[in-house]
């Protein structure tokens, strides 16, 4: 539903870009568990990344980090490693460690891909009263995702109808994702 980017598994506080001390750079995701499951969340994050790499690439900063915030989720994720090691013939260097905090990155970071269409951004964001409501907006993670390579337009408007907006609000954004010069 939602995603933003940032810090986590670390203990320094209040970290930046610059100054991330201990933690790594990551991804917050709310999901709907009725839309997609856990575990399928999972096999996405290990399938993005190789993570039978060494974890200390580059010190903390990128590597492979999964977070989990309670004791079902542990199980599930020892569950599904346990299922990719055998397939992959490998131990997965995944640290896993259970979820404290998240601190969200500066806002340039936010939505990167999406930031390459700045008149898109321009035209989205004009919908909602500031940045942050723009930055937590689902149809701004879709749109990120889409510009990305992930999905297609036609797709995107016909799933905006299932996100609890009324009429008007789906009709608005469908209107406006046509407008918007991809």
């Amino acid at each position: 539903m939602r995603t933003r980017v940032g810090y986590s598994g670390g203990s320094t506080s209040d970290p930046t870009y610059r100054k991330m001390g201990d933690h790594t750079e990551s991804i917050e995701i709310d999901f709907d568990p009725d839309l997609i499951s856990y575990e399928e969340l999972l096999y996405i994050f290990w399938g993005n990344h190789n993570s039978l790499r060494d974890s200390f690439y580059k010190d903390r900063q990128y590597m492979s980090l999964l977070l989990y915030h309670n004791e079902e989720q542990r199980e599930q994720v020892q569950i599904i490693k346990r299922k990719l090691e055998q397939s992959l013939n490998g131990e997965i260097q995944t640290e896993i460690a259970p979820y404290a905090r998240f601190y969200r990155a500066e806002d340039y970071h936010q939505k990167y891909y999406l930031k390459r269409y700045p008149n898109a951004v321009k035209e989205v964001a004009n919908i909602f009263s500031d940045h942050g409501d723009f930055v937590n907006a689902t149809i701004a993670g879709r749109l990120n995702g889409f510009v990305a390579g992930h999905g297609n337009l036609v797709d995107l408007k016909e799933e905006i109808k299932g996100w609890g907006l009324n009429s008007d609000e789906s009709n608005i954004l469908a209107e406006l994702l046509t407008k918007i010069k991809w």
